[in-house]
């Protein structure tokens, strides 16, 4: 994965922050509770914020820390721009050959998760840091494809809500 993509990290805003209204925010715990693949409405918000990590569209985050190594190995995709990423969220930005869905599926599914729990450190807390990340071994098929694979999934999501 690190030959075709880039990576980065949020920064740290916490649960005490949140306020009505404001600045939208992803914080890492609400990728466990509330988001799914594909981040397309955030209903966080901080004070305006004009030194934190921003998002740019299409990102691909990936929470830092949590209970299970089976649970941290997830990701999904920002699809907005101008939305704050909060601390302990790997932020990877996909290169031109990837669909940000796709390789937030493939994060999250298949040989890819496995890889991820075996490399996830810690017991009561499992931490997984973009060095982990990294040295993901990713099969990639056409842009296209990845495109229809990832709209297929979409669909059997959809679905099942």
């Amino acid at each position: 994965l690190d030959d075709v993509s880039n990576f980065s990290k949020g920064s740290g805003f916490s649960k005490g922050d949140l306020r009505k209204d404001g600045q939208p925010v992803i914080l890492y715990g609400r990728m466990y509770t509330r988001y799914e693949t594909v981040i397309k409405d955030v209903d966080t918000f901080v004070a305006p914020d004009s030194k934190g990590v921003f998002s740019q569209g299409g990102e691909v985050i990936v929470p830092g820390s949590g209970e299970s190594a089976e649970d941290i190995s997830r990701a999904s995709v920002v699809t907005n721009s101008g939305v704050l990423l909060g601390g302990d969220i790997n932020i990877i930005e996909p290169g031109s050959e990837l669909n940000s869905e796709f390789l937030a599926l493939s994060i999250s599914n298949g040989q890819q998760r496995k890889e991820l729990v075996k490399r996830a450190q810690g017991k009561s807390v499992v931490h997984l840091h973009n060095s982990d990340l990294q040295k993901v071994v990713l099969k990639i098929p056409s842009k296209d494809e990845q495109r229809k694979i990832s709209k297929f999934i979409e669909k059997i999501e959809f679905a099942i809500v």
